[in-house]
Parts: structure tokens; C-alpha cells; sequence
């Protein structure tokens, strides 16, 4: 703030002991607005602020479900793929200051492994109360 009495864009103008007597500021950098508070809306529609349309909260959908051990088995092939497709010109990427893309895909495959081992645990153990109960509801069926 200058000798004009103006602020610089973003800014809070300051009060006569130099402390900032702005309002709060939101993500973004814009001003928080008083008022009173309205209904509870979702960390996406806080996020988006105002440009939000309140007819467009709706109910989550069901996760889906599908192949995921398949997936992530897949994604974890192509991380070592590429890893493996990168390795021959180790030198050219040392060169340009770029040896953080074959570390990237080595990583990417060590925790491609680390999800196929969480996902396969996961799907067994979903399998395990599927039928645990079915065979609660078997003799309920049976009397």
C-alpha cells in the first residue's frame, strides 16, 4: 500500500497500526462473505463456492464393481513395461536431467504389486462374507 491510499491486487488494506483488518479468505484468495450459514453441502460444493448449483447435489451412485484384481494386474504389467522399454536409454535420459521417468515407472510397478496383493485380499475376503451369509440364510431357508 502506498502514499495513494491503494492496495495492490489481493491485498487486505491495513489499519492505521499496520495490522490487516481483512475477512477471512477463502481458497482462492477470495474474501470470505458473512452471513448466516446455509445448508450443509458437500467438500466439493465448498470448493466450488458459489458457481455451485444446489439442484445438482444429489446421492452418490453405487461403487461400481469389476474386474479389479484384472485391472490393477494390468496397470502394473505396463508400469514394468515401460520401466523395462526405458532402461536402454538410461544414458539419453541422464543427459536431458530426465532419470526421474524410469524411477517413475519402477515405482509405478512396486506399487502396482503392492496393489494386486491389497485387491486380491480384498476380493477373497468379500467372497469369504458372501458366503458366510449365504450359509447363515441356508437353514433359515430350510425351517
Amino acid at each position: 500500500m502506498g502514499q495513494t491510499g491503494r492496495t495492490r491486487f489481493g491485498e487486505a488494506p491495513r489499519s492505521g497500526r499496520g495490522r490487516a483488518t481483512a475477512r477471512p479468505r477463502l481458497p482462492g484468495g477470495r474474501a470470505a462473505r458473512p452471513g448466516p450459514p446455509g445448508p450443509a453441502l458437500s467438500a466439493t460444493a465448498r470448493k466450488l463456492g458459489p458457481m455451485w448449483k444446489k439442484s445438482e447435489l444429489r446421492e452418490a451412485p453405487e461403487p461400481l464393481e469389476g474386474p479389479v484384481v484384472g485391472t490393477i494386474t494390468g496397470g502394473t504389467i505396463i508400469w514394468f513395461v515401460l520401466f523395462l522399454a526405458q532402461l536402454p536409454f538410461y544414458g539419453w535420459f541422464a543427459d536431458h536431467d530426465r532419470t526421474w521417468w524410469v524411477w517413475t515407472c519402477l515405482a509405478g510397478g512396486g506399487l502396482g504389486l503392492l496393489g494386486i496383493w491389497y485387491v486380491r485380499k480384498r476380493d477373497a475376503a468379500i467372497k469369504r462374507a458372501a458366503a458366510a451369509r449365504d450359509a447363515e440364510r441356508a437353514p433359515a431357508d430350510a425351517a
